[in-house]
């Protein structure tokens, strides 16, 4: 069974939540750093490392 890579982390994402029930403000902050450093210059050695 093949599942796409957005299906499962929205799963994860939405079973995080539900369960450990982390701030809201703390999510934000993950995403939207987790989105710049994406488009940084660090984004070539971030991939590097997590392969």
């Amino acid at each position: 069974m093949d599942v796409p890579l957005w299906l499962a982390l929205i799963v994860v994402g939405a079973l995080g939540i539900k369960l450990i029930r982390p701030p809201l403000w703390l999510v934000a902050v993950l995403l939207l750093g987790g989105y710049l450093l994406a488009d940084s210059f660090l984004a070539p050695a971030i991939d590097s490392v997590t392969k």
